[in-house]
Formats: structure tokens, sequence, C-alpha cells
């Protein structure tokens, strides 16, 4: 949709109907007549103009914060706004009166059970081919038709679990059909996100309108799933395959995940054995029953479909044959949504339903029977070209639009391969007003409705997904193409069922104090998600005592000084400010310089906000595992681009301030909101090993060569290490490296202590799942036992004994010991529990820069 400047004051129109234009030759979804609304409108328009302008700005905007604040995104592959883009949700609904509905409804369900039969028989015994009523050309020329999962059994005669189909209405307000979407239809998530903002924007004309809810049909949907299970599956594990965090509709598989209740899974946390599919979680293989899938059919097997696919598993055909797991919807299912059947879909349906077709498809010739090819090259300049075939790689080519040699050019095509092209009608989409600029304005629309099997019937979404033109003068609709959405309000004239898909308060449930589902994938996910939140938060603080001193009121200013900065400033991991730095002349800009890059460089490993990608990476891998409020704060967290000119220090303060701050508030629903289950252990696991790395390298680098006139390290230091206001409450205003070294590395009572971090992940060592008879990390858990056993045997003033020329040997062994030691332990984490992951980032040193 158009950018939406933002306007602090805006007129308030006395009607928000009567400067409405209403295109010409289109069906007005709000408008019979320019200022007169349909009737299903008034109560709606009269509510919201009673609002006034500014409150409906105001509720505008908090809608698009929670769309924000939610991390609700739709990628767009290349969009120069990245790929994680905010959705576009209209604050105006699509409005659908009762009556309308009803029968709208009773054609959709007719179409779901038509489409259900035509993929069963083409899958099973064929009837439709052999006894004429479908061309052979027509299914098995199309590369949708799964030859290997021909004859796989029907459960229940259910081959279409769920489903979607696009409508438009047209000039005289007919709706018809656009295209049936039978493979993995997407949407449904977006759908109810759609429906959970309005409703939380306009509470009081979501219960004055009687709008119909959706929780009935998602309940529906996971009944449907639950009894597609093998009949001896008491407690059916239901997984969603997704393609992962790159796809384009990612966050609606972990939105529906967590709305569900079910397993978000990957192609790699899922392996067959035996014909049967497992997910491979930390406690070991788990049996699968159903998988609802989300990937498209060829990439779900590699072994019998696409060779080339990593999103699949293999063995999923064979495992499907033998009947131990439902494919929802079935492999192959891609066969019926295409185009090219609707020419028959009037035939099909006396043929199989004894009754007329009620929703009627769009106009719509397959070019390989000879008279609908004739007509469509008669009437190249009136129809649209697109492919038969959905897989084809074609754009759809519009007639009127083309030259004298580009239409001959197109018939040579269609008369060489006729079966592979179908002619469609273009149909002048109906509009619906849309909030821009302060002001209603008309957009094309088209609704994407959801049905669910029921029975031996359907159930229909009571709304849908209704998706919004770009501009005024752009008649196609397309997400991808920068395209928004609305809420789709279906009105009630009765109450409506209030009902919720949690569970009802007397409802017996099996109780439960732990969970064995953890894919090995999302434990690698979890463990890295901790370590570049304490690595981001560790920057921060470095960078940002760095700054202070470089550009504050008491800012360095001698040689001396800024040497000082530069050697905390080596401290980074990785630094790029070598020791052959210190000694340039300009060594104050070359340091402002290198803490700018350090922030926004993006294509610098290791930069702040590099590190934020990687945060943003791999939360989105876990997401469906997280918290709304977790969610909420790690979208909080960014960095932006660097603006262009001159860049103000107290601006690159606030920056580092509102991350420090970002950090510590997931570090507070890490430790008082997760459950102690062993996600939250190898979250915590990964941060203790990046803040054990932290501070042996800044003890390290600051106090082993430590000499009295450097005094302000160890103010540094402390500030670093968020411990500066313990220090002072027990040695007041004295700085003396004993004292500092102790409270770093030997207090246990401090939580950014070394011996700290080491205790704890000692304890957590202890609650991980165990994989093999014998503790897999006996060995580790010895090592770590070992450095801290050390740590609380040592004298400290020992320790602070210096040489000649103040460099601490029995601190420099110590802290080597115990870096060398941290990779191992990380290592065998990876290796004991991440190896099941197709991509593991196992062999990453603690010591270098950020690996993944």
């Amino acid at each position: 949709m158009e950018p939406r400047p933002e306007i602090l004051e805006t007129p308030e129109p006395p009607t928000l109907s009567t400067t409405y234009p209403i295109p010409a030759q289109v069906y007005d979804e709000m408008l019979v007549a320019p200022g007169v609304l349909r009737p299903h409108w008034e109560k709606f328009i009269q509510g919201v103009t009673a609002m006034g302008g500014q409150e409906l700005l105001r509720r505008w905007e908090h809608a698009r914060r929670t769309i924000r604040e939610n991390g609700v995104t739709y990628n767009v592959y290349g969009d120069p706004r990245g790929m994680n883009r905010p959705w576009e949700l209209d604050t105006i609904p699509l409005l659908i009166p009762e009556a309308e509905w009803r029968r709208l409804e009773e054609g959709l369900i007719q179409r779901a059970r038509l489409l259900n039969l035509i993929g069963s028989d083409l899958y099973g015994r064929q009837t439709l081919l052999s006894e004429g009523h479908l061309p052979p050309a027509l299914v098995l020329a199309n590369p949708a038709f799964l030859r290997p999962c021909h004859g796989t059994p029907v459960p229940g005669g259910t081959f279409l679990h769920h489903l979607a189909i696009d409508l438009a209405r047209a000039p005289d307000g007919q709706w018809w059909v656009l295209s049936d979407r039978t493979q993995a239809p997407s949407g449904s998530g977006y759908a109810l996100e759609n429906r959970v903002v309005l409703s939380g924007t306009f509470p009081e004309l979501f219960r004055n309108c009687q709008v119909q809810r959706l929780a009935t049909f998602f309940r529906a949907f996971r009944d449907t799933l639950l009894n597609a299970a093998r009949p001896k599956a008491g407690n059916p594990r239901i997984v969603i395959l997704t393609p992962g965090p790159f796809n384009e509709t990612y966050f609606e598989h972990s939105y529906l995940a967590r709305y569900l209740g079910f397993t978000l899974a990957q192609g790699t946390d899922l392996t067959v054995r035996g014909n049967r599919v497992f997910l491979k979680t930390l406690e070991g293989l788990q049996p699968v029953d159903v998988i609802l899938r989300r990937l498209d059919d060829g990439f779900c097997d590699p072994v019998e479909l696409r060779g080339d696919s990593f999103l699949g598993v293999a063995g999923l055909v064979e495992a499907v044959r033998a009947g131990s797991v439902v494919v929802a919807n079935p492999l192959g299912s891609g066969l019926v949504e295409t185009a090219s059947i609707m020419p028959f879909m009037h035939g099909l349906c006396t043929r199989f339903l004894g009754e007329p077709l009620r929703l009627p498809s769009v106009a719509t010739w397959w070019c390989g029977q000879s008279e609908a090819r004739q007509y469509v090259v008669d009437h190249l300049s009136q129809i649209i070209i697109k492919p038969a075939f959905p897989s084809m790689d074609m754009k759809p080519v519009i007639g009127w639009k083309l030259t004298g040699d580009q239409r001959n050019q197109l018939v040579a095509r269609i008369e060489q391969r006729p079966y592979a092209f179908i002619g469609q009608e273009q149909v002048a989409l109906s509009t619906a007003p849309v909030w821009v600029n302060h002001q209603l304005q008309p957009r094309s629309i088209v609704l994407r409705a959801y049905l669910v099997a029921s029975g031996d019937s359907y159930l229909v979404m009571p709304g849908g997904l209704t998706r919004v033109s770009v501009g005024p003068d752009t008649s196609g609709v397309s997400m991808q193409q920068g395209g928004g959405s609305k809420d789709t309000w279906v009105l009630s004239s009765v109450p409506v069922d209030k009902f919720s898909l949690l569970e009802p308060p007397d409802q017996p449930v099996e109780l439960k104090r732990s969970t064995n589902d953890l894919p090995s994938r999302v434990a690698d996910n979890v463990f890295w998600l901790g370590r570049y939140a304490e690595r981001a938060e560790d920057a921060a603080r470095l960078l940002r005592a760095i700054l202070i001193r470089l550009t504050g009121e008491a800012r360095a200013s001698g040689k001396t000084e800024l040497a000082l900065l530069a050697q905390v400033y080596c401290c980074l991991r990785p630094s790029y400010l070598s020791s052959a730095d210190l000694a340039k002349g300009d060594l104050g800009g070359q340091l402002e310089k290198e803490l700018l890059l350090s922030i926004f460089d993006e294509t610098r490993p290791g930069s702040l906000r590099e590190t934020m990608q990687q945060i943003d990476r791999v939360a989105a891998g876990v997401r469906d595992r997280l918290s709304t409020d977790t969610l909420r704060i790690l979208n909080q967290l960014s960095v932006p681009n660097r603006p262009s000119g001159y860049l103000p220090s107290g601006d690159v303060r606030s920056l580092l301030n509102a991350i420090i701050t970002t950090l510590a508030a997931f570090r507070g629903i890490e430790m008082e909101n997760i459950t102690r289950g062993p996600g939250w252990r190898f979250l915590n696991i990964g941060r203790r090993l990046e803040r054990s790395a932290h501070l042996t390298q800044l003890l390290r680098s600051l106090l082993v060569s430590y000499s009295p006139d450097r005094t302000p390290l160890l103010e540094m230091l402390l500030e670093v290490a968020d411990s500066w206001m313990t220090y002072r409450s027990r040695y007041f205003t004295t700085l003396q490296p004993a004292a500092v070294l102790d409270l770093l590395m030997a207090d246990e009572s401090n939580p950014r202590s070394l011996a700290f971090q080491l205790a704890d992940l000692g304890e957590q060592f202890v609650c991980l799942p165990q994989l093999k008879p014998q503790a897999a990390l006996d060995r580790e858990q010895q090592l770590v036992a070992e450095a801290l056993s050390r740590i609380r045997q040592a004298d400290i003033n020992a320790l602070c004994l210096a040489e000649a020329d103040h460099f601490r040997p029995a601190l420099a062994k110590l802290l080597d010991a115990i870096a060398s030691m941290l990779p191992m332990v990380s290592n065998a984490i990876a290796h004991g529990y991440f190896s099941l992951a197709q991509t593991s980032r196992q062999l990453a040193s603690l010591q270098s820069g950020p690996t993944s």
C-alpha cells in the first residue's frame, strides 16, 4: 500500500463517505452511489465518523505499532526496506452482510467438495481420465502431477484437509473464483493476526457490528488434523513443516504453530526410519503422526521428488505410502489448483455432485482444446494469456498490450505447445475504502476465503484475508508487489459465539512439567541467541565507555590517555585496531572512526549492527518458542543506517543506551519469565560462555600488564563489567587491581564475575538431557569444575604480584587456561546436542569473531 506520511493534525470530515470517489464501471463495496452507503456499512461508518479524525489517526497509529511490536512481517525478496517488511494492514475492514455471506459460503463448500473428489480420483482410480471427463494432457503433462504419489492412501476420503479460494466481485456484484489454492494455502494466520489487531483497534465497533469470530474455524482446523492421525495414536504429534525463516510467510508459520499448539519444524528437524517419520529432539527421536506442510510439493522429498531440495525430508513419500504419516495437504495436491481445470468445473460438478456449480470461475479457455485455442487466438486483444500449469516460468501476458510482432510470436508459442497455455478474462475488481492520507480512497480488492475439512463436508472461515492493490491505478493485487491487506468482517444479525480456542476451565488435562520436543536445531538457535545477545551487550557497554571518554566533557586529549582508550577498544572481538595503530599521530580521529564502524558497519563481522542482524536471524528460527513479550523486546533491537554527514556523539550514546536497556529487558524476561526447560538452559549456557569469554579477554588485556599509571583502565573495566557501583560500595573510590580482580574474577556473589559464570555453567550441565548412558559432557564438566576450583583456591594478592615490567605471570597463566577451555566446552555442547542440525556452529571459537 502507499506510504502514509506522519501528520499530527488532520481535519475532521463531517462524514467519511461524502468525499469518497466511486471509480467508474466497477462495484464499490461501501457505496451504492456517491454519498449513499450500503445498508450494512452504516453502523460502522457512523461509529468511525463519531470518533473524529484525530481519534481515528490515534487508533491507526496504535494498530501500526501493534503490528511492529508483534513482529508481523511479510518477506519480500529484493525489497529496499529489507526482507522483514512489516505487514501492511489497513484500518478499515471489508464488511460483508450475513445473507450474502451465507450464499457465498454454500458455493465455497460445494467447490471444496468438488476439488476434493477431483484430487482423490486423479491420484486414485482416474475415472475422470478413462471416461473422458478430463483430457489426459491436462493432467499427465502437468508437472504438479507427482507420479510417485499415485495410489497413495486417502485416509477417511479426505484428500484436501484445507484449501483457499481467491474471489473477486464483478461490476454486477457477482462473486467469481479467480483461483484455487490446494497445495499449501497461505494467509489464514495473517487473517487471524489482522482480526486480533483490528478488534483491539475498534473494540466497540467490533462488538456493535456483531462480527462473526474466527476461533471456531481454527478449532475445526485443529480437530481435523488430530482426527487425521493414525487411529492408534492416542496423543498424536503434529508438526508444521516450514521452509524456514527466509520464506516470505514464515511469520505465519510460527504464528499458527503457537496458536494451534503444534511443533514448528524444518526439514532438517525430521527424519525417516523404517518408513516412519520422526522428530529429532534432545530426548531422542519422537514419532510424527501428521505433517501440516507449508512447503511446495516437489521440495518435500529429495529422494523421490526434487533431488536438489534441501528443505524436505528424505523418504517422506515412502512413509506416506506406508500409511504411517498423514501429510496435509497430501503430496501432489498442487495438481488441482491449476486454472486449466476451470473450464471443466461445471461438467465435473454435475458428474460428481449431481448439481450445477453455484460459484462460477472467471471465464477461462484451455488451449489444449482446439475450439478454445482458436477462440484465444481470435480474441487475443481482449484476454490475458497465462501458463496452464503454475510451475511454468512465465508471467501473464496482457493481450491488448502486445505489438504485432509480439502477438505473432505468442501465437506461435501457443500453437507449438497448446496444452501449456490458457486464456482468461480480465475481471474489473471491486473496490473498497482504505485509509490513506487521512481520508478514504478506493482500492481494488481480492478476497481469499479459507476452508477446512469437517466430517464429510467443509467449514468456511467467517471472513478471510482481503488483499488490497498498491495504488488507485493498479488493477492487480499482489503482496509481493507491495499490496496491503484488510480484516474481513462477516456481520451477524444475532449475538455471535464467543468461543475461544483455549480449553474450557472444567476440561481435565494431563499435567506436565517438562517437554521433550525441543529439536536439535532449536537448541542450537537458542544457544546462539544467548551468545549473540550477550555479545551485543558487552560490545555496547565497551563502546559506550570509550565514547564517553573520547567525546565527553572530560574527554581524553593526551596521547597516553588515547592509547589507554585504544587498549580498551582492542578488547573487542574481533578488533580492527592493531597495536601498530597506537603509534599513529591522529589516534583520536582513528579511534572515533573505528567506533562508528564498530557500531554501524553491517559488513564488518562483530559490529553492533551485524550482531543485531544475527540476533534477529536466530530469533526468527525459534519465534514459535518465544513469548509475545520476548518477541516485542527483540523486535526493538536494531541499529539504523549511519546517517550521512556529521553524527553528534550524543545521538550515538543515546543509541548505545537504548540497546543496553533493551538487552537488559530481554535478560530480565529470560531470568524471570522463561520456564527452566532445556530451551532456557541452552540460552543461559550460551550467555554464560559468552560472558566468560568477554571477561577473560578484558582481564587478560587490562590487568596482566597493568601499571599504576594506568588507573583509568580499572575504572573502565568496572564500568564495562557493570560492577562499578558494587566496587564503590565496598572500596569507595580507591582503585586497586587486587580488589578489582577479586570482584570480577573470584566473587561468586557478583553475577558479572567469572566465577559466577563457571559455577552456573556447572549447574546447567547437570540438568541437560542425557543422550547417552553416561554423561556426554563429563570431560568438559571436569574442565569447568577445575577452572572454578583454581579460581576459588587462588590467592588474589599473589596473582597481582608483578615482575619488573609489570607483567603478572600467574594471572596470565590462569586466564590463558580458562580461555583455552571455553571453546572446548562450546564445541562439546555443539557435538553432543546440535549435531543433528544441518547447519551447526559447533566449530565456532569463542576467541574468534562472530561465526554462524
